[in-house]
């Protein structure tokens, strides 16, 4: 697949102008309305990831191709893109609405916001919205914009803030999120480096190295556990064994590079590990019910 679009070159195609700011110590934040609807203008984004975050509201009529999903957006949503998970836009009415993005190290302060489930791929990532709850977004983006456009001595920490309130609005907005407070024992400490690790090796941007951590053993000597102890921490925290975990990210990398890359299905195999091609098919065949060229033809 392509390299990730790095924010240098998202403002190059979007706006032709490089902002002064755009690498500094305190990283990088903008703000921007989303750009009338214009015939013969091109109304879809190119399918790739981003080296950055976006939180978007969006009025109007649209579909979201999201890693392996595609979402429709009926009347409006919020959405979070972030640089783990490819995606594109395709408009098929006038949108308004308005979103920020910012870098990794804009957040860097405040916690590992990668880590929550609404930038994981396996979460959910657009949400269509009430009227009440459009009302909501709006009024957080309008703070962010407030002190964005103000002379606050530490607005960034403020727009940072606004931004952490957009992100936990999501993430009540994601179904099975429980809402007791669990304790974060051993077992979540565990999983939760398991998962780290595990995403750390997607998306797959290269055909020619292949993954090196696969199966649950190479899982648990990686994190100096033993391989029980890693399946039972995972099955405690996830309800599923560890190497159903890692079949089904497997899975959804593979259906991504079938839909949206150009590479044969021998290259698919080899960069996900598997050393023989008859391997991979009956793998992908096993979990989705047809083979990986049935699938890209769809």
């Amino acid at each position: 697949m392509d390299k990730p679009e790095t924010i240098e070159e998202f403002y190059k195609r979007k706006f032709s102008w490089l902002p002064e700011n755009i690498r500094n110590d305190i990283g990088h934040f903008n703000m921007f309305r989303l750009e009338p609807y214009s015939h013969g203008k091109q109304t879809t984004i190119p399918y790739r990831r981003r080296d950055f975050y976006k939180i978007m509201l969006v009025k109007g009529h649209g579909t979201v191709y999201y890693a392996d999903q595609v979402i429709e957006v009926k009347k409006q949503a919020l959405s979070f893109s972030n640089p783990l998970i490819p995606y594109k836009w395709e408009h098929h009415e006038e949108l308004k609405g308005q979103y920020c993005i910012f870098n990794p190290h804009f957040m860097s302060n405040f916690g590992n916001i990668s880590q929550y489930e609404i930038f994981q791929p396996s979460g959910n990532h657009i949400f269509e919205l009430r009227d009440d709850q459009v009302i909501e977004v709006e009024a957080l983006f309008q703070k962010m914009e407030l002190d964005f456009n103000s002379e606050y001595k530490y607005k960034y920490d403020s727009i940072r803030s606004h931004i952490l309130e957009l992100i936990h609005f999501g993430m009540k907005l994601q179904p099975n999120i429980l809402t007791d407070r669990q304790p974060f024992n051993a077992s979540h400490r565990i999983s939760a480096m398991f998962t780290e690790l595990l995403e750390r090796q997607f998306p797959i941007e290269d055909s020619h190295p292949k993954l090196q951590v696969r199966s649950a053993s190479d899982f648990a000597e990686n994190l100096n556990v033993h391989v029980n102890h890693l399946n039972r921490a995972v099955k405690e925290t996830t309800g599923k064994t560890t190497t159903q975990v890692i079949a089904d990210r497997l899975i959804q990398e593979a259906k991504v590079l079938l839909k949206h890359s150009n590479w044969n299905v021998g290259e698919i195999a080899f960069a996900l590990g598997f050393t023989e091609v008859p391997h991979f098919n009956n793998f992908f065949k096993k979990h989705t019910g047809s083979t990986p060229l049935s699938f890209r033809n769809m």
